[in-house]
């Protein structure tokens, strides 16, 4: 009977109907009022058989009491509160205000919202039926079949099933964890989107970036914002850096630094790869290796750098246009080649040495370390050797000396003791303490020994029957003053670290990094990203080039 006096009772007073769908009764168990606690409420409370249950637009909800305003077109649920929205979608929680006339609930006291697929629990939960989304700004966990997700402020975007949280963003996973200032997670393709400072540590990695993508089922995913991956003994820094943990491997795009923590070498480039499991790097585009050496750095370019090996085994090649430079020594040829292990530095194919003013060319140029000291110890040049200087003091010729191989010797960085050897000539200048002009030296024998002081020739022994004498300049008996062979290429020699590129390497125009300058449609590009289609036309996109970079090169 309670029931049907209600009835007449609640069509009694709906009078005016309030804007939007009217909130149905669906079973109203025990009814009563108190108009002294909840003015113009009916209020309906469980019996022995069932819960409460009201109904609006496609959703139910079930409580033990429920405090209904017919007229406002809302009410407050009170006990073990279930909101069921279609098949999927159901909420739990303590308490609930429903506003029927906005489509928003509030859930408070031990709410966890659920669907095939995911759990979200919070204190206090917003749900927007008319936007479809929920939010919380307390607290919140979201729990699916790969990753465990909290924030601090979170809103689930439920046509689209994509999270997004901010404040204290954490992801706990058993193979990696991720902390972000934002992060916006689709949950079918379980992709995450990370904005402001964020942290993903893996097993054999940590990677930083304040913009990037992290596919969270492959451990995939690129940073294209103050990007650094810590990947087992390398670090790698750039504009745009892509990872991938299955094939081992990471590349980097613009403003590049790839450091070698363990051997404190360093890499710069516009492009490279790395291999983990081969321990290989590839840098290309304006790529330099810097190294130090006995407090200098010492500067490697090719068009391409390959550095292969475990770090007691390193192995530097640089192809095509190779050129290095330190303080005091520096060179250039087709190809370079260093080996950590052997200490051993190839300048190979049309090598050339400069020893501050004096140039070395040969076949082939040798530079040796030495392993315990890694202090310059030797000099090799194999096969027409052939060493020029400018006469600094005349300023008219050129002191040359020449045979089939040279052997130097460095002393503290410095190269002291040149020994030419087979078929050697020389021609020198010889002046004394005033400066004035002695004579020229030229001699042929079977070794030359130059001593130098100062990257200068203090004195010269000749061995094994020397034929030559010393000529006063205005008796030169000879058509020329230069050896067979003379080429003098002074206006190449590199004078600092910035003459290893030349113009080409200068004036290289860097790729258009998708999301650096511009912010782009998160949701466009997940649907770009899962094959749901291209973006709208409207959408203003960078070039895609750091998303997922093409290898350039494998090594074998």
């Amino acid at each position: 009977m309670a029931f049907l006096i209600f009835s007449f009772s609640f069509l009694a007073v709906l009078g005016q109907e309030p804007e939007g769908r009217q909130i149905n009764i669906v079973y109203g168990a025990n009814f009563t009022k108190d108009e002294a606690q909840f003015p113009g409420a009916s209020i309906f409370s469980k019996d022995n058989e069932r819960q409460v249950q009201f109904e609006h637009q496609g959703a139910d909800l079930w409580c033990d009491v429920a405090i209904f305003y017919a007229q406002e077109n809302k009410l407050k649920a009170i006990g073990n509160v279930r909101l069921q929205q279609g098949d999927s979608i159901e909420m739990n929680s303590g308490k609930l205000d429903y506003d029927g006339n906005i489509k928003l609930a509030r859930a408070w006291e031990n709410v966890d919202l659920t669907d095939s697929q995911m759990k979200l629990t919070t204190d206090t939960l917003y749900f927007d039926r008319e936007k479809q989304r929920s939010y919380y700004n307390s607290g919140g966990k979201v729990v699916d079949s790969v990753n465990t997700l909290t924030s601090i402020i979170g809103t689930y975007f439920m046509e689209i099933k994509k999270v997004q949280f901010q404040d204290s963003v954490h992801i706990d996973n058993p193979d990696y964890i991720i902390d972000s200032e934002q992060l916006h997670y689709y949950r079918q393709s379980k992709n995450a989107y990370m904005y402001g400072p964020s942290t993903i540590v893996g097993e054999e990695y940590t990677i930083y970036c304040e913009r990037g993508f992290y596919d969270t089922k492959i451990e995939q995913g690129y940073g294209v914002k103050n990007t650094k991956i810590n990947y087992s003994n390398r670090i790698i820094e750039g504009d745009s850096v892509y990872f991938d943990k299955l094939s081992s491997f990471a590349s980097a795009t613009n403003n590049i630094r790839v450091t070698d923590t363990i051997n404190d070498g360093v890499i710069r480039a516009h492009y490279a790869e790395v291999f983990k499991d081969r321990d290989s790097v590839f840098a290309t585009r304006r790529a330099v290796a810097v190294n130090l050496v006995q407090q200098d750095s010492l500067y490697i370019h090719g068009d391409t750098l390959m550095v292969t090996g475990p770090p007691e085994d390193r192995r530097l090649r640089a192809f095509r246009n190779a050129k290095f430079f330190k303080t005091d020594l520096s060179g250039k040829c087709d190809s370079i080649h260093s080996s950590e292990r052997t200490g051993i530095t190839k300048l190979v194919t049309n090598p050339i040495l400069w020893n501050m003013d004096n140039q070395m060319t040969g076949d082939s140029i040798h530079l040796i370390s030495d392993l315990e000291t890694e202090k310059l110890d030797s000099l090799r040049v194999i096969d027409n050797a052939f060493i020029i200087a400018f006469d600094t003091i005349g300023k008219q010729g050129y002191n040359q000396a020449k045979g089939k191989d040279l052997f130097g010797k460095f002393i503290e960085n410095e190269l002291k003791i040149v020994d030419l050897i087979k078929n050697t000539e020389v021609i020198y200048y010889l002046y004394n303490d005033d400066n004035e002009l002695i004579g020229i030296d030229k001699t042929i024998c079977s070794k030359i020994r130059l001593e130098m002081a100062n990257n200068d020739i203090e004195d010269i022994t000749f061995f094994i029957d020397p034929e030559g004498d010393i000529y006063p300049e205005e008796d030169w008996p000879f058509d020329t003053k230069r050896l067979k062979g003379f080429i003098w290429r002074g206006d190449e020699q590199l004078r600092n670290k910035d003459d290893i590129f030349d113009e080409d390497d200068n004036n290289i125009e860097l790729i258009s990094i998708r999301g650096i300058d511009a912010p782009i449609d998160i949701d466009a590009e997940e649907e770009e990203r899962s094959g749901g289609g291209s973006p709208q036309p409207k959408l203003k996109r960078a070039n895609k080039e750091a998303t997922k970079p093409k290898k350039i090169v494998q090594e074998k």
